[in-house]
């Protein structure tokens, strides 16, 4: 199991490298993080954007563009659906955001023409190194999903699932969370979190270990969880939290980021191919580990 998220980078140096295409790349953080991705031989980047902004970027930051792949496109909805379009055609293989919203983006994505749609849902997945966690912590889904049904739950657990696998963690343990730990039934997720658990209990969810509902502290905390009587394989060891809806999971991502002290990496899972999509308030070297982060499970 890779324990540090400085690990990918070395795994993806070892691995071959890969095109990546960023989307509307006149943003600096963006552009530091291919930068250092490029250095380490992680990525071959192809850049389209406004070409005068990209280039003043570049020179400030002392990226040398010159022998790269480019494409002015001052429209950021272009600009998208262009690299949408070159993941398609299989002319790169991880999308990245620059300096454009997440919604422009993720429209391109959906396109029935060019888009990259490949299972049934689309989720966000975020890998936290924290110094008060004695692991890796996966956080999905804080940017896609906003109030997901039972089914979209599922394949949003299968999504991470999937990433963890591809971090050499063959059975996952993961926590559905809310604000109890006990099963109501006026609080539809704690019933989605029961039903969820049952079905994998049941093997009708393989790969993982799931329980719920857990409270947050009983889901990162053994102690927490021996005080509240609560028996359970996944409490006190939890590798990935699933919030219950779009608030919570953005809220419990950006305390790990700006008071928790985490450094993260994250990822669109469920596309035709990794799709780098972080926050615009995360630093330069959050995208580097998401660009590895990437590379590793593309």
């Amino acid at each position: 199991m890779v324990k540090h998220l400085q690990e990918l980078v070395e795994i993806a140096k070892s691995k071959k490298t890969r095109k990546l295409v960023l989307a509307a790349a006149g943003d600096e953080d963006a552009l530091l993080a291919v930068k250092n991705a490029t250095i380490n031989g992680i990525i071959e980047p192809i850049l389209i954007g406004d070409m005068q902004k990209i280039t003043a970027i570049a020179k400030r930051i002392n990226f040398d563009i010159s022998n790269l792949e480019c494409y002015n496109e001052e429209d950021k909805i272009e600009a998208s659906m262009r690299a949408c379009l070159m993941i398609k055609e299989g002319k790169a293989e991880i999308l990245m955001k620059g300096n454009v919203g997440t919604g422009t983006l993720m429209k391109a994505v959906l396109n029935k023409d060019y888009g990259l749609r490949d299972g049934d849902t689309l989720s966000h997945m975020a890998v936290f190194e924290s110094p008060y966690y004695h692991k890796l912590l996966g956080v999905t889904d804080a940017a896609m999903n906003v109030s997901p049904d039972l089914e979209t739950k599922i394949a949003i657990i299968k999504n991470a699932v999937e990433v963890f696998h591809k971090l050499d963690c063959p059975n996952p343990k993961v926590a559905i969370v809310g604000s109890v730990e006990t099963v109501n039934p006026r609080m539809e997720a704690t019933m989605h979190a029961a039903t969820i658990s049952m079905m994998n209990y049941r093997k009708q969810i393989r790969g993982c270990i799931i329980d719920g509902p857990l409270a947050i502290d009983n889901a990162i905390s053994r102690k927490s969880a021996e005080l509240k009587d609560i028996t359970s394989d996944v409490a006190g060891d939890t590798d990935i939290i699933i919030a219950p809806d779009i608030d919570s999971g953005n809220i419990l991502y950006k305390t790990l980021n700006f008071l928790g002290g985490a450094v993260s990496a994250a990822v669109i899972m469920g596309a035709k191919a990794p799709i780098v999509l972080t926050s615009r308030s995360d630093s330069d070297r959050s995208k580097f580990l998401s660009i590895a982060l990437a590379a590793n499970i593309g």
